[in-house]
């Protein structure tokens, strides 16, 4: 891993005819003007919906939580649809609003059984008391086998691969309860495992990806990011588990400088879509590229050798996605919030779980000590081919924030499509 500002100014490209020589205005200044540490998101790109950020600006060699939540709904409390008790009258019957686990499952064609071999842990920052008792709400709701530390399916953890003391709340539990479930409905046999960071700094989230593995676990999620910068360098073994799965959401800010953890060579870096019905069609849904979905192109990281995209020279970002859009959003279920119970949430945090637990269904995290595999991948992904992350940074229609046939970096190498490509 080296500096490569130098070059950086050359991957943001006005137009594709003057790629061999034009220079961008922003690149290398840019990125030395956030090198300190603040986060790479904006406000968030999506204006289908009114959301709000869960998580604040992350101070200097901090990573934020990449999740938005809807701000126009608000749901209630409780277990819903048919596993709710008759006697709680009609509005305790209907199913909360956003994509369930159903819903996921029919879009990417993943099977219902698979993966009770598998452990998918996910990575937050701070405490969350609420975590198991919330997802025991939402895996009920939408009848899934119970998960809980008693009958030894979760694992709650500090970084330190302790069951306590667990560390304080930093009002991320949005986050996590994200994480859970939509690891839960990608994969509702796995073991889930959340490993609870002492704070949000880089030095405890990469601390808590050592001691997931350690624990056990076989898929890795990361639902948070900063900005790619000096002194991210150290860190990059702590997402280099060979045999493990290790993902990460490549950012809610669109076309623009990478978030690191996705950016590191031996990441997974899931990128976002905007899921659609689409009755009538074949496969029932559409897809394309969220216009919040982080893509870009490293300034600091050398181009792995199974990436071959034309117009970056450092590592491209992201790798494979799947639904982020918080419009219409997944169904999760949160009490430790100031709205509380059943929320809609997006953001490439919901990406980073699913496809986690998209990967443990299929069984094979050995596969995947890259991303590799799914640039060579000939079957079982759906391939996105419309759709733009460009917010304030354009690259002037090149694939780097245009999704089109094949690679393109809002949407990588496209969803997936079933497992054969897991």
């Amino acid at each position: 891993m080296r500096h490569l500002h130098a070059r950086y100014g050359r991957t943001l490209l006005v137009s594709l005819a003057a790629l061999a020589t034009a220079v961008s205005p922003v690149g290398a200044a840019s990125a030395h003007a956030r090198a300190a540490g603040a986060s790479a998101d904006r406000p968030a790109a999506s204006a289908a919906a009114p959301v709000r950020q869960v998580c604040g600006p992350a101070g200097p060699g901090q990573a934020r939580c990449l999740a938005q939540i809807r701000t126009d709904v608000h749901t209630g409390t409780g277990v819903r649809g048919p596993a709710a008790h008759a006697s709680a009258g009609s509005a305790a019957a209907a199913l909360p609003p956003g994509y369930g686990p159903a819903d996921l499952r029919d879009a990417y064609q993943l099977p219902s059984t698979g993966g009770a071999d598998q452990t998918v842990a996910v990575v937050d920052a701070g405490g969350d008391p609420s975590a198991e008792a919330d997802l025991a709400v939402y895996r009920s709701t939408y009848g899934l086998p119970p998960c809980t530390v008693a009958n030894g399916c979760l694992s709650i953890l500090n970084q330190r691969g302790q069951t306590s003391p667990l560390p304080a709340d930093l009002r991320w539990s949005v986050e996590i309860s994200l994480d859970l479930d939509a690891a839960s409905a990608a994969c509702p046999a796995c073991h889930v495992m959340l490993v609870e960071g002492d704070d949000a700094g880089i030095p405890s989230l990469a601390a808590a990806v050592d001691t997931a593995v350690t624990a056990g676990a076989t898929e890795v999620s990361n639902s948070y990011g900063a900005t790619e910068q000096n002194g991210m360098q150290p860190y990059a073994a702590s997402y280099s588990h060979p045999g493990v799965a290790i993902l990460a959401s490549s950012g809610d800010s669109g076309y623009g400088i990478p978030n690191t953890p996705a950016v590191y060579p031996t990441v997974i870096a899931a990128g976002g879509t905007t899921l659609t019905r689409a009755p009538g069609t074949a496969r029932g849904w559409t897809e394309s590229a969220w216009q919040g979905a982080g893509s870009g192109c490293s300034a600091w990281v050398d181009k792995p050798a199974w990436q071959h995209d034309a117009n970056c020279p450092g590592r491209m970002v992201a790798d494979i996605s799947s639904v982020a859009d918080p419009n219409p959003g997944l169904a999760v279920y949160d009490t430790d919030n100031k709205t509380g119970g059943w929320v809609v949430v997006g953001g490439t945090s919901a990406a980073s779980p699913f496809l986690a637990g998209a990967i443990a269904v299929a069984g094979n995290p050995a596969a995947f000590p890259d991303a590799s595999s799914f640039y060579t991948a000939t079957t079982g992904l759906n391939d996105v081919t419309t759709g733009s992350n460009v917010t304030s940074t354009d690259c002037g229609g090149d694939y780097q924030c245009t999704a089109g046939p094949g690679y393109d970096g809002p949407t990588g190498n496209g969803t997936p499509l079933g497992t054969a490509a897991l």
